[in-house]
């Protein structure tokens, strides 16, 4: 079905604010959102996570008395539950809002392992909380979809939220948007020189998407082994807590966060923890393309956050920017010197290439190879 499909049925039933997290099983939706209304307007929002999106949804019906659509992929509904179960459940506020959520890692298609128990539990959540849902497939033709957007909209007339579980290739889109940012150095060429740089002993917590998976590619193309990285393949905006506490536990090592602009952003109080804690041996890398390129490439929330002002006003160290490879690598030996936490932000293009793969490693015996190389002396 065409994702401007549901954006029609919306405005036609006076659903005109729409805000949430870019999924890549929703990215004919997102595509379709930033093609007719951008992101720097007030009708489309992306938001720094699926709870903040929630909330703009509140605010935009205690003000306008109409219920926004939220998009997310199904693991955002664990940073939603907070304000469905206590802004927006009809036994507090009740106010409506229509969920539209990538169902990833449904039972029987097959999904990468941090998809695997969100997917089973996704529907079970939604009945858990109250909120009734149809599901979008392959399959749903125009009338099927109608019967079911009727269905859902008297929910919300009721002051309830409801919502469109959406699942794998159920949309599609002719918009093609333009996610370039000028920037040239790819993602994967920094992860290249930020390796090479690295010491012998020192550990890499890597965040999740696919800057994890080109880390993985890069050590099988160098014939090393994946001792050294953490790949956090779920999670998202949680690697550099992980860094940290790694970070204190081994002071002799340098351990490296290599985190990204959206992740960041999700959870930017993390920043302030790092800053109030002050570990030396930190080195906070943030792969900034101001995009979500993971999963489809949509801006983030804001383009313009200078993140390295930021660090600086949570209390890191220092702070460095590069934007090419001849100032990464002078950022990279100069943070190696230093006394830390230090945050290199790293302006780099959007996109990477096809045929990049998955991690081979499954996570457990991630999770063992690098408790091994920990423990060494």
């Amino acid at each position: 079905m065409k994702a401007s499909r549901i954006i029609e049925e919306c405005l036609r039933n006076g659903i005109d604010f729409f805000t949430g997290v870019p999924d890549s099983q929703l990215k004919g939706l997102c595509d379709e959102l930033y093609a007719r209304f951008g992101t720097g307007g007030k009708q489309h929002i992306v938001a720094h996570n699926e709870g903040g999106a929630i909330a703009l949804c509140a605010g935009h019906y205690l003000a306008a008395g109409r219920p926004g659509l939220c998009y997310m992929q199904n693991s955002g509904l664990g940073n939603a539950v907070n304000p469905l179960a206590s802004l927006t459940d009809g036994a507090v506020y009740g106010i409506p809002c229509l969920l539209v959520i990538g169902w990833r890692g449904e039972p029987g298609v097959h999904d990468e392992p941090q998809h695997v128990t969100q997917g089973k539990i996704t529907l079970g959540q939604l009945e858990l909380l109250g909120i009734p849902y149809g599901i979008l497939s392959r399959d749903t033709d125009e009338e099927t979809f109608g019967e079911l957007f009727a269905r859902l909209k008297a929910e919300l007339d009721e002051g309830k939220c409801a919502a469109i579980v959406v699942r794998k290739g159920a949309l599609e889109t002719e918009a093609r948007p333009d996610y370039g940012n000028g920037n040239r150095m790819t993602r994967e060429r920094a992860a290249e020189i930020l390796l090479a740089e690295a010491g012998e002993k020192d550990v890499f917590v890597c965040t999740t998407g696919k800057l994890s998976r080109e880390v993985f590619e890069i050590r099988e193309r160098r014939g090393e082994g994946h001792e050294k990285d953490f790949l956090t393949v779920g999670s998202m905006g949680h690697a550099s807590m992980i860094a940290l506490r790694t970070a204190q536990e081994k002071p002799e090592r340098t351990v490296w966060c290599l985190d990204g602009d959206g992740a960041a952003l999700m959870h930017l109080g993390a920043m302030a923890i790092i800053g109030q804690q002050r570990p030396g041996n930190l080195i906070h890398v943030i792969i900034n393309n101001g995009a979500h390129e993971t999963v489809g490439g949509m801006p983030v929330c804001n383009r313009e956050m200078r993140i390295h002002e930021m660090a600086r006003a949570a209390g890191y160290a220092q702070t460095l920017t590069a934007k090419d490879e001849s100032s990464l690598k002078a950022a990279v030996r100069l943070a190696r010197g230093a006394e830390g936490p230090i945050l290199i932000e790293v302006l780099c293009a959007n996109g990477a290439r096809a045929d990049l793969g998955r991690p081979t490693v499954p996570p457990k015996e991630n999770r063992d190879a690098l408790m091994a190389f920990l423990r060494e002396e």
